[in-house]
């Protein structure tokens, strides 16, 4: 059998070629979007590289022909700007006198640690003079000193402002943790509004 023409041999190839093709094009399609949207993006990504490329080169061409400014116009600083805020809060004091837990003496007034003003209502004659409980701790309550933050945002909403009064003046007199003198003074000024 004598062989073919080139050129035919050529044709048949590119007949068997086409048909491979057009068996895989289903799997080809699927592959297409990701294919097409990836090189994309790798052409973006390097004419950028290239374009920084070219960009800090010339930075550093212009640089050398020209001094740069010690403080660029754009910058300001702190210092630059004229000082719009408030005059600093005074320290308020408390009027009450406060006893010290330690030797049981009564000072005279003493600032207000967390800048708020404790205003606490008249009390009615029962609950007046309500002692602490035998462990130290709050009479409205007494699992105080061992609670979270988190735990006591959960009883506020039960407690009074006579009882939250007396809870801010017990951690005043003995943690004074800011969290939980900020957490009981929003309290009793948001009962305080209320009423």
């Amino acid at each position: 059998m004598s062989p073919l023409p080139f050129p035919v041999r050529i044709a048949a190839g590119l007949v068997v070629t086409a048909v491979e093709q057009a068996r895989e094009l289903p799997r080809h399609a699927v592959e297409l979007p990701v294919t097409a949207v990836s090189q994309a993006l790798q052409v973006s990504m390097r004419l950028q590289q290239k374009i920084t490329e070219l960009a800090i080169k010339g930075d550093r061409a212009l640089g050398a022909l020209r001094p740069a400014d010690d403080v660029p116009s754009w910058a300001t600083f702190d210092d630059d700007i004229p000082d719009l805020s408030l005059p600093e809060p005074q320290p308020v004091t408390d009027p009450r006198p406060v006893t010290d837990p330690r030797n049981g003496s009564v000072s005279s007034l003493r600032p207000a640690r967390s800048g708020i003003p404790i205003a606490r209502p008249e009390r009615s004659a029962g609950a007046s003079n309500r002692p602490e409980t035998t462990s130290g701790a709050p009479y409205a309550v007494p699992e105080y000193p061992t609670m979270t933050v988190p735990q006591l945002r959960g009883k506020l909403r039960t407690l009074s402002i006579d009882d939250l009064s007396d809870l801010l003046a017990w951690e005043t007199a003995h943690e004074n943790r800011p969290a939980y003198v900020t957490m009981l003074t929003n309290r009793i000024a948001t009962l305080s509004q209320e009423t």
